[in-house]
């Protein structure tokens, strides 16, 4: 199992959802053009698809995320109250 093994080398839902949010940063940053339209030559149709790109990554991170805490969920002990 791929979350195991990743979590095992200390990767927490955290981080995932850090990604997530940090992708959504980015894709409106490449949007708006910050960054693609002084880089890119092709103009603003390639920095409207480089802002899409990078935001369809946001779901993938929250979807790791969200199986990184079930199984944090799943396998730390219990705690007494």
């Amino acid at each position: 199992m791929i979350v195991k093994v990743l979590h095992e080398k200390g990767w927490k839902s955290e981080h995932a959802y850090c990604a997530s949010f940090l992708s959504i940063g980015v894709s409106v940053a490449s949007w708006f053009g910050f960054g693609s339209m002084k880089v890119e030559p092709l103009g603003v149709a390639r920095a409207d698809r480089s802002g899409i790109f990078v935001g369809e990554w946001a779901p993938t991170f929250f979807a790791i995320g969200v199986a990184f805490a079930n199984y944090e969920h799943e396998t730390e002990p219990p705690t007494r109250a």
